[in-house]
């Protein structure tokens, strides 16, 4: 039962990110159209586009981190048996959680210090700090699915394990 309920957060986190992708898609779609059609420019479209990617990428890195779908190497890890592949996942996924942690504490302090800077975008006037702490949430949320994944990893590696797609098919 446990699983399910980590099963379904982990998904809403991967719906967050394909909502981030939608809303840059549509900010660039719209900034692009109106801008070459009707010599138009929203106020402000660089900077809301620049801050939701932003947004976008540290959600892609939570939403990719736990599939492990992320860019790897695996020159070694593909001529090392099953014991030292587990053995490698574990140490890179430690690694990654290390390196994420520390990302997302440094992430927290210029969240802080934009909200105390009061940065503003340049049309509007609107405050930086929000967007910020979308990016920030979904830093936290990739530490926390690292560590689910090492749990999985370490007590249930078949679990985590893709399938092999079935050719013959």
């Amino acid at each position: 039962m446990k699983r399910v309920y980590m099963d379904r957060f982990i998904d809403a986190i991967e719906w967050v990110a394909a909502f981030f992708i939608g809303i840059v898609a549509i900010n660039i779609f719209v900034a692009v159209l109106l801008r070459n059609v009707f010599n138009y420019t929203i106020p402000d479209s660089f900077d809301i586009g620049r801050l939701l990617l932003g947004i976008l990428i540290f959600w892609g890195i939570a939403a990719t981190s736990y599939r492990g779908t992320h860019i790897t190497v695996d020159l070694i890890w593909a001529n090392v048996g099953p014991k030292w592949q587990r053995a490698i996942d574990v140490f890179a996924t430690l690694v990654l959680l290390f390196v994420v942690s520390v990302q997302t504490y440094t992430l927290f302090d210029k969240v802080r210090q934009t909200y105390y800077d009061n940065v503003l975008t340049f049309d509007l006037r609107m405050p930086n700090w929000p967007f910020f702490a979308l990016a920030w949430i979904g830093d936290f949320a990739a530490v926390l699915l690292i560590a689910v994944r090492t749990y999985r990893l370490v007590t249930q590696p078949e679990a985590m394990r893709e399938p092999k797609p079935n050719l013959a098919e």
